[in-house]
């Protein structure tokens, strides 16, 4: 057996995640000095000014303060639950910071609301003019995943220990043996995915290419676990990918707890968050009575009141007392407790064991975040992408010393017999699919039937390559952060749009709801393009069919017509992060029926991949 020393390599995990650590809070440092708070909003960073609204204590007892931005600003911004938050107020442009920071604790739209330490905070907001909000360095996160790593480390024969031996090893993974299941309205990989879930004793791997139902899979082998099992715990990086399948889980009846805060803020997901099931128990309203004695008594203490502490103690344990029973029953009966990575280390789950872990989005998540949840498991189920959007990584030394290599891609090196690979796609046109299939899948992936020659118009070319070299196309550097943008290119983007919908006709296009997606990889150039589609009178009628973003913005998501704007287009052949090729898997597999690329040729077929794409295209 070859033997990898998972202590060596955990190490070296906490070394590299310390270096992400400091070159963030470099970066963070220097945004907050160059940049000006202009800038921080157009990156969905900032929000100024502020109206403050209500201040008040919610049903977890913490201090809030909600806030409202200004409703003409549309930028779409980064402020979620959990984030940290320092308020600031302008001066002659020149952002002064108040002098302590806060957590999201909900958005929706443009109201915010914000919980604080200290109640004294509020004091500081309420009313103030000029004042403004903006993401801090996230600390927590940071703290969380160190202490995760440590404790896998110091692990001594305990499940964690084993767990962590075998995934750092060729040492096989463990089955039980049973029975297969079968389940007719699933294809057969799907259902041979769900039974490897059910026959993993230590781990099973779903990797699911674009449009081969992950999430479908993934919700039918939750169930079937539940049939085995009490109850399971479902992680994602992200709070969408959470809500996404905690949605799905919710429509098949089962009751769902989501620790932390929806992104969609809609009744039905609200309703399965602890917060409001909290707020909805029997017991509620006389904790709340206790909680206000509580602050009444210490608003009102007296010197040398000798019965404060003695009131001030049996006010408190009955508190105690009464939400320690309302988490208790409402853990009781949640089958599934849902939350992200770092969610996971939440005091609401001190204590807690679960049979199964399911990770979803495991190939964009860092190891120590996955090691975060995995410490309270017995056995894991990742899910996922490895040839997809990888974890975000800030520091090139990082990057280069292997932080960015997922704990699912080191189990899918290691163990190779514990991944099902999901082969039928049900978004794409067969010629769409076909590429990415060739290219990153060894060809295993193929369409249902009922998609294989899906098109808007007859006869169409499902695949479209523009090239712009002939048509005084060349890019513009636009600082560190945005990258680059090519404005002729992003006006050539929207004519070809303009020039398709004159051909599929208006009225078809509302009342079939053709949606479109305009991708760009590069910031500027989507910032550049949103301008201009706000700008055409033509678009005006198909604003809400049409959305561009960013690759990682579109990342889950599929649309009927997609373009994408490459930007790069210089002599050198210089394509920067296009060199990554799993963003480009993910941009090119949105589109259900009709793809179009505008780019550079020559800059951009001096890669082999590009130049691939570009006489598949060519010889459609």
């Amino acid at each position: 057996m070859s033997y990898t020393n998972p202590i060596l390599e955990l190490e070296k995990q906490k070394r590299l995640l310390q270096l992400e650590y400091e070159a963030e809070q470099e970066a963070f440092r220097q945004q907050t000095e160059a940049q000006g708070i202009g800038r921080k909003m157009k990156r969905g960073e900032a929000w100024w000014p502020l109206q403050t609204g209500k201040a008040y204590y919610n049903s977890l007892n913490q201090y809030c303060i909600e806030v409202f931005r200004n409703k003409e600003d549309d930028t779409e911004h980064n402020f979620e639950y959990g984030r940290p938050v320092c308020f600031f107020t302008l001066d002659a442009d020149k952002p002064s910071y108040l002098p302590f920071t806060a957590t999201v604790s909900f958005v929706d739209g443009d109201r915010m609301v914000i919980s604080l330490n200290n109640e004294s905070h509020a004091a500081e907001l309420l009313g103030r003019d000029g004042l403004g909000v903006q993401l801090s360095f996230d600390e927590t996160s940071y703290r969380t995943m160190a202490d995760a790593l440590d404790r896998v480390i110091r692990g001594k024969g305990n499940r964690l220990t084993y767990l962590r031996d075998l995934f750092y090893t060729d040492m096989p993974a463990q089955k039980f043996k049973f029975e297969k299941i079968r389940l007719p309205w699933l294809n057969p990989t799907q259902e041979k995915a769900v039974n490897e879930v059910l026959t993993a004793k230590d781990v099973a791997i779903v990797h699911g290419p674009p449009g081969t139902g992950k999430t479908t899979t993934l919700v039918e082998a939750v169930f079937e676990c539940l049939r085995r099992e009490s109850q399971v715990l479902i992680c994602a990086q992200s709070n969408m990918a959470v809500d996404w399948i905690a949605e799905k889980l919710a429509d098949r009846g089962v009751p769902v707890l989501r620790i932390g805060n929806p992104t969609r803020v809609n009744d039905k997901m609200l309703s399965f968050t602890y917060e409001r099931q909290f707020e909805n128990h029997p017991d509620y309203d006389q904790l709340w009575a206790i909680r206000k004695a509580i602050r009444e008594l210490r608003a009102g203490r007296k010197r040398g009141d000798r019965s404060f502490h003695q009131k001030m103690d049996r006010l408190k344990s009955r508190a105690t007392e009464l939400e320690m029973r309302i988490r208790q029953q409402l853990f009781g009966e949640a089958r599934v407790i849902a939350c992200t990575l770092v969610g996971s280390a939440s005091r609401l789950l001190e204590g807690q064991r679960f049979g199964t872990l399911f990770i979803d989005e495991a190939a964009q998540a860092l190891e120590a975040a996955c090691w975060i949840p995995i410490r309270k498991a017995s056995r894991v189920v990742f899910a996922g992408d490895h040839c997809q959007l990888p974890p975000t990584v800030k520091s090139p030394e990082a990057m280069k010393g292997g932080l960015g290599v997922t704990l699912m891609e080191r189990i899918v090196r290691n163990k190779p017999e514990v991944v099902t690979l999901l082969k039928v796609q049900y978004r794409m046109n067969e010629e769409i699919m076909k590429f990415s299939s060739d290219w990153f899948y060894h060809g295993q992936v193929e369409s249902a039937p009922e998609v294989r020659n899906r098109s808007v118009l007859d006869f169409d070319i499902p695949m479209l390559w523009i090239d712009t070299a002939d048509m005084a196309c060349h890019e513009e550097f636009v600082g560190e952060s945005y990258g680059r943008v090519n404005k002729t290119e992003a006006r050539l983007t929207l004519a070809a749009l303009q020039l398709y919908f004159d051909k599929i006709g208006k009225e078809r296009i509302l009342s079939e709801k053709i949606d479109v997606g305009i991708i760009s990889p590069y910031r500027a150039q989507v910032q550049y393009l949103r301008q201009l589609l706000r700008n055409e009178p033509y678009f005006k009628p198909y604003r809400h069919l049409v959305s561009v973003n960013t690759v990682d913005g579109f990342q889950g998501q599929e649309r009927d017509v997609v373009l994408i704007s490459l930007v790069r287009a210089n002599d050198e052949g210089q394509i920067g992060f296009l060199r990554d090729l799993r963003r480009m898997n993910v941009a090119i597999t949105r589109a259900r029926m009709k793809l179009v690329i505008l780019g550079d040729a020559p800059t951009m077929t001096r890669h082999p991949f590009y130049k691939k794409l570009y006489e598949y295209i060519d010889n459609l």
